[in-house]
């Protein structure tokens, strides 16, 4: 393979954003020493919208579509995603050639006055822009008051240290990522709050056909990751994930063995699914599609029914 020459990534303009994409630059920079890396940043739609809960305007698309754009008009070689923000289904023409390592994966309580969400007295508001969070927060403290948080990372913050909130829950990657793990007053164990499809991790996006782009990528790659992410989102796909359906799927390896867990919930909680399961790697996505198909058997298509009348 010819060493490139020129190598555009496309990235969204938040602070977190242009942080992963310069660490792909860097890690591209390092490995073709002769090529010109430079990020390319854009304001995308989910950016701009900030009044109203994901679900309500589009979900996770909004995030990526012009980026997608870029790339599909050559302005851009690749795009760097939090995998959590990628739609279970890629669209035609774009595949995600390359999966990088985890980040911690979990979800992170950020609180200035109580160490954890048990402290919290009843009536306190607590923020996130998750539904799987909120499914999760209103089934175990079903006393605290849920609202949506919407903005970038840093906004986020600047709203719980203006008193808006008494607590807010971000993913543990980006406030370690941005240099922010003093920030953290509690890292939510798994089985408290399973984290989101590909939570922690970053994939980065080509369009189809581009097998020089593919090619440069490739030793970003780490394979343990993609396996497991690759569980989680088969699982989600297989239910219909996406930002409106209160889902999480979290898979790890153990031992040369994947042991994936999800849930499907209602958005008040009061109805959750879990399940597990455990297999050979290399049979990431199929374990993913039985566990949704276990949980369908034990009554997820009735959330999903209601989800869809709502």
């Amino acid at each position: 393979m010819s060493s490139p020459l020129d190598i555009v990534i496309a990235s969204r303009e938040s602070r977190l954003a242009l942080w992963q994409a310069e660490h792909i630059r860097a890690r591209l920079a390092a490995l073709y020493g002769d090529a010109r890396v430079r990020v390319l940043g854009m304001t995308t739609q989910g950016d701009q919208i900030l009044d109203r809960p994901l679900a309500q305007i589009g979900g996770k698309g909004l995030f990526i579509k012009e980026l997608e754009a870029a790339m599909q008009a050559g302005r851009a070689d690749l795009a760097v995603h939090s995998l959590k923000d990628v739609p279970m289904e890629m669209p035609p023409g774009f595949l995600l050639a390359a999966i990088c390592a985890r980040e911690n994966p979990l979800d992170a309580l950020v609180c200035h006055r109580y160490a954890t969400l048990s402290d919290l007295p009843s009536g306190a508001i607590v923020g996130t822009s998750s539904l799987r969070r909120e499914a999760v927060l209103r089934r175990r403290y079903p006393h605290l008051v849920i609202q949506s948080l919407r903005g970038n990372l840093d906004t986020r913050l600047k709203k719980l240290d203006e008193g808006q909130y008494d607590a807010i829950i971000l993913a543990a990657a980006g406030l370690i990522r941005l240099g922010l793990a003093a920030r953290i007053r509690a890292l939510l164990p798994a089985e408290e709050s399973l984290p989101a499809p590909g939570q922690g991790a970053l994939g980065l996006e080509i369009c189809a056909g581009r097998e020089d782009a593919a090619a440069w990528i490739a030793p970003l790659h780490d394979a343990a990751t993609a396996h497991c992410v690759r569980a989680e989102r088969a699982f989600s796909r297989a239910l219909g994930g996406s930002c409106q359906i209160p889902l999480g799927g979290y898979a790890l390896l153990q031992e040369g063995e994947l042991w994936l867990r999800g849930f499907i919930a209602s958005p008040d909680g009061k109805n959750m699914l879990e399940g597990e399961t455990r297999g050979h790697p290399e049979e990431d996505e199929a374990l993913g599609v039985a566990l949704a198909k276990e949980l369908r058997r034990r009554g997820a298509d009735a959330i999903l029914a209601a989800l869809a009348g709502a």
